[in-house]
């Protein structure tokens, strides 16, 4: 071989290595959520946005809740027998309230019990889909967050506000406009959420004393939308909170890793220390 069959053969290798790659972690993925329904006995979806990279140029992409989320979710469930569990792994800043909704009631609707299992976030739309399970598993740092309505890039509690503040004729027709379309959505997203919460199937999963308080804690706009709800403060609030996740949750995490886009701004070696050995005492310390 001269060095130009050499060049092309080392081309093709490079060009074809991301692919065999992209393969065996899809395979490993398989082989990881096939032996948590073996161990737990269900059917598990995950559901993970990270931000990815598009091919060649690079460029970071933001991944959220969507219409094709919604109809891969819709067809995983409808192929789950009613009797068996569904166990859904999520990751992700909230997206589309259609997509959403769609995805909470097909889980509401499933006779079977589900759980949510939370290793790091759920956002926003995110938070929704754990108030439609029947058990949240959170990992003890792991957040949720407020569900209430946004109209573009303004809280419809803050429109609504507007016109509490300032009198009638000070306010434009614009936002006269927009502050009905915001106490609509409020009202539609109250609505669903105590539609979520009042679920008794297969079991009440929370107190009637509890639900007007999540209702008001979670959709008035009372903390910014990107406010972290801690696992204490979602327990204080009634959520059928369960502190601590199975090994393999963290372990299938790991095979949905970000994209890389140069130099990784954390590092670290992955082993726990071992305690280090005291040192001995010099003839001066004693």
């Amino acid at each position: 071989m001269n060095f130009f069959d050499i060049f092309w053969v080392f081309i093709l290798i490079s060009s074809l290595q991301p692919v065999i790659q992209r393969r065996l972690v899809e395979s490993r993925r398989l082989a990881a959520i096939q032996a948590l329904e073996q161990k737990r006995g269900s059917r598990v979806i995950v559901m993970i946005h990270r931000q990815e990279s598009i091919s060649l140029l690079g460029i970071p992409l933001s991944r959220f809740i969507n219409i094709e989320d919604s109809e891969q979710v819709l067809r995983a469930i409808r192929l789950t027998p009613p009797d068996v569990p569904i166990d859904l792994i999520l990751h992700t800043p909230g997206g589309l309230v259609l997509a959403t909704e769609q995805i909470a009631r097909a889980l509401l609707r499933h006779r079977a019990k589900v759980s949510v299992f939370i290793p790091h976030y759920a956002m926003s739309g995110g938070t929704m889909l754990a108030m439609a399970a029947d058990e949240i598993l959170m990992d003890e740092n792991a957040v949720l967050g407020p569900v209430d309505p946004q109209l573009g890039n303004m809280p419809a509690a803050s429109v609504l506000k507007v016109l509490e503040d300032k009198p009638i004729g000070e306010i434009d027709d614009q936002t006269i406009v927009t502050a009905d379309i915001a106490r609509k959505a409020m009202q539609q997203v109250q609505r669903f959420v105590r539609a979520l919460l009042e679920d008794e199937v297969p079991t009440q999963k929370i107190k009637p004393e509890n639900i007007d308080r999540i209702i008001e804690a979670l959709t008035t706009g009372r903390v910014t939308h990107d406010y972290p709800i801690l696992v204490e403060e979602a327990k204080d609030l009634g959520l059928p909170i369960t502190i601590g996740l199975p090994i393999e949750i963290y372990n299938l995490m790991e095979l949905y890793p970000q994209a890389m886009t140069g130099r990784p701004s954390v590092q670290y070696i992955p082993l726990p220390y071992q305690p280090r050995m005291p040192l001995p005492e010099s003839a001066d310390q004693k």
